[in-house]
């Protein structure tokens, strides 16, 4: 615990700088394993994952960014006795925003490959590709000759060339990962304890945004990596799950940083799966220069629900009125649990 704490408290010291815009993101970052680092595909304790989450934000601007998220993956040749097997998922998501509802769409196909490094740790690292395509109604954009003394009149001339177009690029990734878990076998429940750290880099090939002709703007480059800790208390019904997230595109950084704290509201038994259970999840997250985020989990076997709202602390409050993005989402993980199928590769 004492060098999950150092290593917390060295990210939060060298992260001290200013937030600027970047791709999109999510405040539960504990449920977007795939957008965070492709290696986490296939990378968990199951054999099938979905995730489907909606995000909207920054609704004080009449026209909030709104975006919806679905990934899905799995592990493939995945039993005990083999060192290592593959993972295979897809992420999908679109997200608009503005009066024009300027928006894009993009699809990854994720491969990884996970190998075991010992009985209770295990590595992997994972690609990603596919395609983004980006759309706008342009014929809603207004302009400030348009404006009348009073108001802006879109039926007046605006004098101005749109050139803007619908335009698809290639996109790829890539990233690794390693996890190390422990589990204290108890007849009532399993208490277990587990750190995993990610990273990830997105649009590696720098596609350029061809929304008129000449454009040259490509892209930059995201990079990320990710702590995540769970730890079970022993003897108890609690757990913590201490969570950091660091982001950076071009000149644009953040971080997040948090917790959960979950209450078992009952176990499951060795037949119907020791690591299945029933509990929920209070959590409190920052956002850097941005927003806390005050979270709800309820997980009930192999299903869970969250949600979370950001409260913005930044210098646009004064518009925002605090008000930041709302989140809400689900998940399905066919957990590797009861003795009739549990094959977990880590234990």
């Amino acid at each position: 615990m004492k060098k999950i704490i150092l290593i917390f408290s060295f990210l939060m010291v060298v992260c001290n700088a200013d937030l600027k815009a970047q791709d999109i993101h999510f405040s539960n970052v504990n449920e977007a394993p795939l957008f965070n680092s492709p290696a986490n595909t296939g990378f968990f304790n199951g054999y099938f994952r979905a995730i489907a989450s909606y995000r909207s934000q920054w609704a004080a601007m009449n026209k909030a960014f709104q975006t919806i998220a679905i990934s899905v993956d799995g592990g493939l040749f995945k039993s005990r006795r083999r060192k290592a097997f593959l993972g295979v998922g897809l992420t999908v998501f679109n997200d608009k925003a503005g009066s024009a509802n300027l928006q894009k769409t993009n699809a990854l196909l994720n491969i990884s490959g996970i190998i075991k490094t010992g009985k209770k740790s295990a590595f992997s690292v994972g690609i990603a590709g596919g395609v983004s395509s980006n759309n706008a109604n342009y014929s809603k954009l207004t302009y400030s000759s348009q404006f009348d003394g009073n108001d802006i009149d879109n039926t007046l001339v605006s004098g101005e060339t749109v050139v803007y177009r619908q335009f698809t690029t290639t996109d790829i990734a890539a990233g690794a990962a390693w996890e190390y878990s422990a589990v204290k076998i108890d007849q009532d429940h399993d208490d277990a304890s587990s750190i995993k750290v990610s990273v990830g880099a997105f649009h590696l090939n720098r596609p350029v945004q061809d929304f008129g002709p000449g454009s040259l703007y490509r892209i930059p480059v995201k990079l990320t990596g990710q702590i995540i800790t769970h730890f079970d208390f022993e003897d108890t019904k609690f757990s913590v799950t201490p969570t950091f997230l660091y982001s950076r595109q071009g000149q644009a950084w953040q971080f997040i940083v948090g917790s959960y704290v979950k209450y078992r509201v009952k176990s499951g038994t060795k037949v119907t799966g020791q690591r299945t259970e029933n509990g929920i999840g209070l959590g409190l997250f920052y956002r850097s220069k941005d927003s806390f985020i005050p979270s709800l989990i309820y997980e009930v076997g192999d299903i869970a629900f969250f949600t979370s709202y950001d409260i913005n602390v930044s210098g646009y409050r004064a518009a925002t009125k605090f008000a930041g993005g709302f989140e809400v989402g689900f998940r399905f993980n066919n957990l590797a649990s009861s003795l009739f199928e549990s094959r977990s590769e880590f234990k």
